[in-house]
């Protein structure tokens, strides 16, 4: 009788860990830049009002780095929430309800920061 050693290992399920790891690296550095850059514009010299905050957000590079982050927190979230409802919500309908509402909910949340955003 021979006992087989070595590398055969069956490894299952969706294979997400490294690349969401590094996902949710990538896009908590991008959010933590941005949070960088927004402060330094908020802290300059002056009084901080509409005018300013408005002015902040005009500039075309703001907006598409503003436009990036959101995107990026989004999927961040995404990563996220649905780790939590594969590893502690065990009936398969239930959890589909809830990434369902999750991208549902998160899909609104963008629309509604990019509605705010290009209004300024």
């Amino acid at each position: 009788m021979s006992k087989n050693y070595g590398s055969k290992r069956l490894v299952v399920g969706a294979h997400y860990g490294f690349r969401d790891w590094l996902a949710q690296r990538v896009t908590a550095a991008l959010m933590a830049l941005f949070t960088l850059v927004l402060l330094v514009q908020v802290l300059m010299p002056g009084e901080l009002g509409y005018d300013r905050w408005a002015g902040i957000f005009s500039s075309q590079w703001m907006k598409v780095l503003t436009f990036t982050v959101i995107i990026a927190l989004l999927y961040h979230a995404w990563v996220g929430m649905r780790d939590i409802w594969m590893d502690y919500i065990k009936p398969v309908g239930i959890k589909l309800v809830l990434q369902v509402f999750t991208i549902v909910w998160l899909v609104g949340c963008a629309g509604w920061a990019i509605q705010v955003l290009w209004r300024l």
